[in-house]
């Protein structure tokens, strides 16, 4: 099979939001992920559909909202694919190309591994080493591949001297306290790390005359791990880097060139297999961005649901002006039990809060009570700290988001209203224990005792 059509490669990223000098960040210099921009497509508005992994990675593994095909509860790998769905990858080797992962799989469905890939090993590029990423790749195959980045996770990975805590922008939505700083400063530093990582790859493409005839798609499943942003649908939980670079035809993926219109997670699979010559199925709610019948987005949904042990319900409908948060479960705070629970700048802003010391904007999301809504002014208020929910000015605006959502969970059959099967809550109960204490385990807990 001749090796004409193009190569594709997903630099998946970890936990990273998209605080890169190429997308105005001035904190740091990514040299490597800016020379990316420059010969690609830079998306300043793209979303992932959660905001945290599992659920994120389901939907850009099929082009299907997480909700759609029952993969959104994180942590949870018993559901089957809804009949007739498969994964990008098995369309790929379909159609002949070789497939590997080096890296997380971690989708809620049942999967098996060796049907979506030839060859599957540990994070990280580690160069070839023990015929990982693309050099076991026949030379007269195509490839489709994924190198997964820690990102926001190679915390101690950067070697030479890290960014200065005290030169980190602070959200007014944290205090502004050492320990914060410091956290800030780390994820500046794991994108350092992922700087040269995104290097090391362009080389190894270049030295094996690959990079012209490669098509590289650049972006992370979700924000970093402080709250609000991990495992939350705010700008910092589900906003993505997306940057898509190709050399071998500029006319399609134009250099240096910046799209504003809001994309999705779910594209990055139905523009993978368009650029690759691949039908693009049907049933996919993903576009392919370069298409001619392309529709750009009036607006991007995300979700959260099960995150590990605990349960919860939100939905967002991002515009390009607004956002609007719907808490279905306002019987519980943001801040319920979770898997950050004793980790030092989680402390230091309970604490806070009970003494009094946060601010408003601080201490709304350290509540004991959730509001069922929230709706944000994003070009007035990018931090999505003043609510206009009760805003007569911003009434329109409001209930014409309302009805997108409402829209799109009736359109989709959006799985999370209804309740988690049996199946799950036994299982998160089995692994988690005691940490489950949201009132959905009463039952299986008193059926046990």
């Amino acid at each position: 099979m001749s090796n004409s059509r193009p190569n594709i490669l997903w630099l998946f990223l970890e936990d990273v939001n998209p605080w890169m000098s190429c997308y105005g960040d001035q904190t740091i210099q990514t040299p490597n992920i800016d020379a990316l921009a420059t010969s690609g497509v830079k998306f300043d508005r793209a979303y992932q559909t959660s905001g945290v992994c599992s659920p994120s990675r389901s939907a850009t593994i099929t082009g299907m909202y997480q909700t759609t095909i029952g993969a959104h509860n994180h942590t949870s790998s018993y559901p089957r694919l809804p009949e007739g769905i498969k994964t990008i990858p098995e369309y790929f080797r379909d159609a002949g190309y070789y497939t590997f992962n080096e890296g997380k799989t971690h989708y809620n469905f049942v999967f098996e591994l060796d049907t979506l890939f030839n060859h599957h090993g540990s994070m990280d590029f580690k160069g070839a080493k023990d015929g990982s990423d693309w050099s076991g790749c026949p030379h007269d195959q195509p490839f489709f591949g994924q190198i997964q980045l820690r990102g926001g996770k190679s915390i101690g990975l950067l070697k030479g001297p890290g960014i200065d805590p005290a030169s980190v922008p602070v959200p007014s939505f944290y205090p502004d306290h050492e320990i914060i700083r410091r956290e800030i400063a780390l994820h500046y530093d794991c994108i350092l790390h992922t700087d040269r990582q995104v290097g090391w790859i362009l080389e190894r493409l270049e030295e094996d005359g690959l990079r012209e005839n490669t098509i590289i798609f650049f972006f992370s499943d979700h924000g970093m791990r402080l709250p609000r942003h991990k495992q939350f649908i705010y700008e910092g939980g589900h906003k993505a880097p997306l940057i898509i670079s190709w050399q071998g035809d500029t006319d399609v993926v134009k250099p240096g060139s910046v799209r504003s219109d809001l994309v999705s997670g779910i594209d990055i699979g139905p523009t993978s297999l368009a650029l690759a010559g691949l039908d693009v199925p049907d049933y996919m709610e993903g576009q392919n961005v370069f298409g001619d019948h392309f529709v750009e987005r009036d607006y991007v949904i995300a979700a959260k649901d099960r995150c590990d042990f605990t349960i919860d319900r939100m939905r967002t409908v991002r515009t390009q002006r607004y956002r609007y948060v719907r808490n279905f479960m306002t019987d519980r705070p943001f801040m319920q039990a979770q898997y950050r629970d004793g980790s030092d700048y989680m402390e230091l802003i309970r604490t806070m809060n009970a003494n009094g010391e946060l601010t408003p904007e601080q201490a709304f999301f350290w509540a004991e009570e959730r509001i069922a809504e929230e709706f944000y002014d994003c070009d007035a208020d990018p931090e999505e700290v003043n609510n206009l929910v009760d805003d007569p000015d911003h009434a329109e605006a409001l209930q014409h988001h309302r009805d997108i959502l409402t829209q799109w969970i009736a359109q989709t059959d959006d799985k999370g209203q209804y309740p988690e099967p049996e199946t799950g809550l036994r299982w998160a109960l089995k692994r988690w224990g005691e940490k489950c204490v949201n009132p959905e385990y009463d039952k299986i807990k008193k059926e046990t005792q």
